[in-house]
């Protein structure tokens, strides 16, 4: 914990000091354009990867980068009510599903049930996205571990933007044209991070090159 605080006074001398009229405007209010809903792995840092300032970015970090498929409920919903604050309240112009490299989650999926019966909440969280390793299943007859490692975390974030489909009010928008949604693949290792093209079915590089393009 001393870390933490010697990191709390740093940032209110350095960092704080820096930005003071953008923290005196986020006071009372915020305007994120973004939606990133990421991985809670300790390795994936929104703002660092996309070097955004606070305020850009609503956060929404999970096992596995998942979303679940949108049904009204009188359970307690941490996932889909942030993703109806963003969309309905904050009026959010873009969501971001990152996935990435290494993930425990998603190894996860492939698991035996007795394996996870001593992290049984992890183990029914991940049963939203049983389909993934019934796609992996099929589409890997053979192979090596890590290219199972490789597809698994890739399908599922292909599944997870599919799923945001199913809430109404982000279909709405995404159909005016008026909400954006990205499939993001970042390489913990490189820091390389792959976007999905919906023309070409494939996770392209996001360079400099394509960013001045």
């Amino acid at each position: 914990m001393e870390k933490l605080f010697k990191g709390i006074a740093k940032f209110r001398r350095e960092d704080f000091e820096s930005h003071r009229e953008l923290f005196k405007a986020l006071g009372r209010q915020q305007k994120p354009h973004t939606l990133f809903i990421g991985c809670a792995d300790s390795r994936v840092v929104p703002d660092l990867i996309t070097r955004t300032l606070p305020g850009e970015l609503f956060t929404v970090k999970n096992i596995a980068n998942i979303v679940p498929p949108y049904r009204k409920t009188e359970e307690y919903v941490g996932t889909t009510s942030a993703i109806e604050y963003a969309v309905q309240m904050l009026g959010v112009e873009a969501i971001v599903i990152c996935g990435h490299s290494n993930c425990g989650g998603c190894a996860a999926m492939h698991s035996d049930p007795d394996d996870l019966q001593h992290i049984p909440n992890v183990s029914r969280w991940l049963q939203i996205s049983r389909e993934v390793r019934e796609r992996v299943e099929k589409q890997m007859i053979e192979g090596t571990p890590e290219e199972r490692e490789w597809l698994t975390e890739q399908i599922n974030i292909l599944v997870q933007m599919r799923n945001l489909l199913t809430y109404p009010y982000v279909r709405e928008r995404y159909e005016q044209g008026a909400l954006s949604i990205f499939g993001w693949y970042y390489i913990i290792e490189t820091g390389e991070i792959f976007n999905f093209n919906d023309h070409t079915e494939t996770f392209e590089l996001i360079s400099e090159s394509v960013e001045q393009g």
